[in-house]
């Protein structure tokens, strides 16, 4: 082609086709540079002479054995290398953010905060990625290259600078780093380097986290609690009995205690092939297998109400004067429980494991709520703001500083503070008008003092000291061993004490109630009765409509029963208590009045009311 001077223009009439030419150009001489810095690479490791192979071929194995490290790590470790921040636990929440497993902290996945929040700490696979490529830099240079330092070699470690990539079976790493080696007229220098380590780390980890997502979602391990909960404390129920139906606190919570042990350890992934087995079966999705674990060992705390001391009491109903339409007795019951405890899940393969613990949450004897992708906060409004610098100071009855544990009341919420030492805490609490001061220190009663903390000031809470006495229940005068419940009614110290099981009493100064009541055998046989009772209804048709009613009657059934434990002994008395008294004594004598042993229920309801009216012999000794 020619153009308007007669010259020729082999790229046509425009600079177009010229830059396009030219980028092509570029393009070409770029991607030569790369690949001859990629073969020459290449060329310099296969290059490596004979006589420092050995070196070279060390320093690979030491980046595998340091990588494996790191996995072991992530894995013991819940995906962590630098464990995160510490976060203690309280007597509300015992769970701190860690879990002590065989001596090693094992930061939970989901847990409560000592100040009741519920958080989560999942590493993603990204941070883990990066936490290892971290260790690794951190460790490569502990590499030990002793024996070839003797041998006469020269080695120097440039900066290192790790990318890793965890895949489903592997680990890959990448490492650029200079790595030069020289004995005598030979020299090497190489500068990056690759590695591939065998690990299931990146499957396990993603099996972990359906194990746990089916958790949060499903809260499948507080569903089985609460089985087991059901199963082995008493929580809801009647019995057909006409004598209160007690309960050790401490024995119900030790037995919760061994069975949630036995029950989670019982929870399997394997497909189920007995009827026992299908229900502690897990439906986790995944193809590995999952472990459950719980220790008794490990923190936990338990909790019932309504409880006196370590007593779980239920009163009868039937046996009350004016209740005999009824006929029989019987004794209804309700506790509520706040129970928590971890649980470490363990997803494996063989003999690589990865495993992160949770926290297991039954509040009012039903399951936490539900996290979604985030965690939510439950903590009160109270708590968070301590702005108000407060001293408080501790004393016994006598004046001599003590040391106790500090918390505030205040419209609901409780407050940790802190521990006086040598009797003082100076601390900053949440502001509030009329809220307590609560002082709890172990051999003294648990002391509330009305503080407001509007502005800085300081409060002095007094606590009473608590004496054991030994308790010697006698029935006319003659020793008695058989059932009876002992109250100790005062002002914010109530004891109980189930006889014979128990025979002592912690007491401060005070005034009491003491209440006692003896039961012995009976065989009161009631014969099932039946009774018509009658209500009024909506009229059928139109007479519903216009308000009218009808009466309707029905029977009602009462089974047979036979009582056989009965009230015959007891009564009441009023006393105040000393320090000096308590201080120099060592038992409590009561001596009650028995009562003839009832053969009906209007004999027992009798007693009843004899029982109002007697009163007990009540001597320190």
């Amino acid at each position: 082609m020619q153009n308007k001077r007669g010259k020729i223009n082999f790229f046509g009439q425009s600079h177009k086709g010229q830059v396009t030419i030219f980028i092509i150009l570029a393009i070409i001489i770029l991607g030569a540079v790369i690949t001859f810095f990629v073969i020459r690479q290449n060329l310099v490791i296969q290059t490596i002479p004979e006589s420092i192979q050995p070196v070279y071929t060390s320093f690979l194995s030491c980046i595998e054995d340091k990588t494996s490290v790191g996995i072991d790590l992530l894995e013991s470790q819940a995906g962590y290398i630098e464990l995160p921040n510490f976060e203690p636990g309280s007597a509300y929440m015992p769970f701190s953010s860690q879990l002590n497993f065989l001596g090693s902290p094992i930061p939970y996945w989901s847990y409560v905060s000592g100040n009741n929040i519920q958080k989560e700490q999942v590493p993603t696979q990204q941070e883990m990625q990066t936490s290892l490529a971290t260790f690794l830099n951190s460790k490569i240079r502990e590499c030990n290259f002793e024996t070839y330092y003797t041998d006469g070699f020269e080695i120097n470690l440039g900066e290192p600078k790790t990318t890793i990539t965890i895949k489903n079976n592997d680990v890959a790493v990448n490492l650029n780093m200079d790595f030069q080696v020289t004995k005598g007229e030979d020299t090497v220098l190489v500068q990056n380097h690759q590695a591939t380590v065998k690990s299931n780390l990146g499957a396990l980890y993603a099996s972990a986290k359906t194990v746990y997502e089916k958790e949060q979602k499903e809260l499948f391990l507080e569903n089985y609690g609460i089985d087991t909960l059901r199963l082995y404390a008493p929580v809801d129920g009647v019995e057909l009995t006409c004598s209160p139906k007690t309960w050790n606190a401490d024995s119900v919570f030790t037995e919760l205690q061994e069975a949630i042990e036995t029950n989670t350890l019982a929870l399997t992934t394997q497909s189920p092939s007995t009827k026992e087995a299908k229900y502690f079966f897990v439906d986790t999705g995944t193809s590995y297998d999952v472990r459950f674990i719980n220790s008794r060992s490990w923190a936990n705390s338990f909790e019932v109400l309504p409880s006196q001391e370590s007593l779980l009491i239920a009163t009868p109903v039937g046996n009350q004067q004016g209740l005999g339409v009824l006929g029989f007795c019987y004794v209804p019951y309700h506790f509520v429980y706040n129970v928590n405890y971890p649980v470490l899940v363990q997803v494996y393969n063989g003999d690589e494991v990865f495993q992160f613990p949770v926290a297991v949450v039954i509040q009012g004897n039903k399951p936490r709520a539900a996290l979604n992708s985030t965690a939510k906060s439950i903590e009160s409004d109270l708590c968070p703001y301590k702005n108000t610098p407060t001293t408080v100071e501790t004393y016994d009855s006598n004046l001599n500083s003590i040391d106790a544990s500090i918390s505030y009341e205040c419209f609901g919420d409780t407050c940790d503070i802190g521990t006086t030492s040598s009797g003082i805490l100076t601390a900053d609490f949440p502001q509030c008008v009329n809220g307590y001061v609560v002082a709890k220190a172990e051999g003294f009663r648990d002391a509330r003092y009305l503080y407001s903390t509007s502005s800085e000031g300081s409060a002095v809470v007094i606590l009473d000291k608590l004496y054991s006495l030994d308790v010697n229940l006698k029935s006319d005068s003659a020793n008695y061993n058989g059932n009876a419940l002992i109250y100790f009614n005062s002002e914010g110290n109530s004891k109980v004490v189930s006889y014979p099981e128990q025979k002592s009493v912690d007491l401060s100064e005070g005034q009491y109630e003491i209440s006692v009541y003896i039961y012995k055998n009976s065989s009161i046989q009631l014969q099932e009765t039946t009774s018509q009772q009658c209500v009024d209804v909506a009229s059928s048709g139109i007479g519903g409509i216009l308000g009218m009613t009808e009466k309707k009657c029905f029977d009602v059934t009462i089974p047979s029963q036979v009582v056989s434990n009965v009230l015959a002994g007891g009564g009441k008395f009023d006393s105040y208590f000393l320090e000096d008294d308590l201080k120099s004594s060592d038992a409590l004598e009561i001596n009650a009045k028995g009562f003839s042993t009832p053969k009906t229920i209007q004999e027992l309801q009798d007693n009843y009311l004899i029982f109002e009216d007697t009163a007990l012999e009540v001597n320190l000794k």
